[in-house]
């Protein structure tokens, strides 16, 4: 049996700091909870990631929240969201982020199963567009997933939580990320496939991509916690599954590409908006209705 999470229990209307009023709990994790809060200083709605109660002088949790915002510092893009600012020292340690509008993509797919292609080619390319800037600001996010992208126009990628600089995503020896979408090397950093790096996104990207095309996850369901590193990662033995039959082909060779085991055969994300940018431009018009 599970032991119940820490939490300062917010409600509407509750003081998180003096200049940060609760509205609605948004859920979190292990070590975070995020709050939908009104903000006196930007004078409109932010999301506080703030450190639960029992975390709160717990050394290593305090250094995930300095990265998270150092790493959020660099990583300026339209498809980043941005950290406000930040307190590691004060009695409630918390980021201020901006709060996006929009449902994320792991919603969309549970309630819509497949994505249309007006829906996935754009996302496709602002998230390639994302790592493309990644590598020049040096931030690998080594989390993409369908639960980390808020929908719009544009996309939003969120939570910065095990984002690094590539040299010390290099020296991981442990799992950071989520299993179902983690690449060969951060399911066995060090091993036959290398060490995590900014090609571990992209096939983040890859598996976000299935995801949302297809509507079911390109590898079966691993064992949480199992001892053999291939019972839990099942994308270190099999091959991703096909797409559906009516996937355009240069699409589909696209994306198994973007899963390739080895990460010097994936291709760059710049390579990725260049390969979807004539099936995106080949995309019929939206009819407009005009009312009389």
């Amino acid at each position: 049996m599970s032991t119940p999470l820490s939490s300062w229990g917010f409600a509407e209307g509750d003081a998180i700091t003096p200049e940060l009023t609760a509205l609605r709990s948004l859920g979190g994790g292990s070590a975070y909870e995020a709050v939908l809060a009104f903000d006196e200083v930007t004078y409109g709605p932010v999301v506080v990631k703030v450190v639960r109660p029992a975390e709160v002088d717990d050394e290593h949790t305090l250094a995930g929240l300095l990265r998270e915002a150092t790493a959020l510092d660099v990583a300026h893009h339209p498809v980043t969201v941005r950290c406000l600012r930040h307190d590691v020292a004060g009695p409630r340690p918390h980021l201020v982020l901006e709060h996006v509008e929009g449902p994320s993509l792991s919603r969309l797919i549970r309630r819509h199963r497949r994505l249309s292609p007006q829906q996935y080619l754009p996302l496709a390319v602002d998230l390639a567009s994302a790592l493309h800037f990644f590598r020049h600001a040096d931030v690998c996010h080594l989390d993409v997933k369908p639960s980390n992208v808020i929908m719009g126009a544009p996309a939003r990628l969120i939570d910065f939580s095990v984002a690094r600089q590539a040299a010390h995503a290099a020296e991981l020896t442990g799992h950071i990320g989520t299993d179902a979408y983690m690449a060969p090397e951060q399911a066995a950093p060090g091993g036959a496939y290398g060490v995590p790096g900014h090609a571990s996104d992209v096939w983040g990207l890859g598996t976000t991509l299935f995801h949302a095309i297809a509507g079911y996850r390109p590898f079966r369901d691993g064992v949480p916690n199992a001892a053999e590193p291939a019972d839990r990662f099942p994308q270190l033995v099999d091959p991703p599954a096909e797409l559906p039959g009516d996937v355009p082909a240069a699409v589909a060779k696209l994306v198994h590409a973007l899963l390739e085991p080895d990460p010097t055969d994936r291709p760059l994300p710049r390579e990725v908006a260049e390969a979807l940018e004539p099936e995106l431009a080949a995309l019929p018009a939206p009819r407009l209705h005009w009312k009389g």
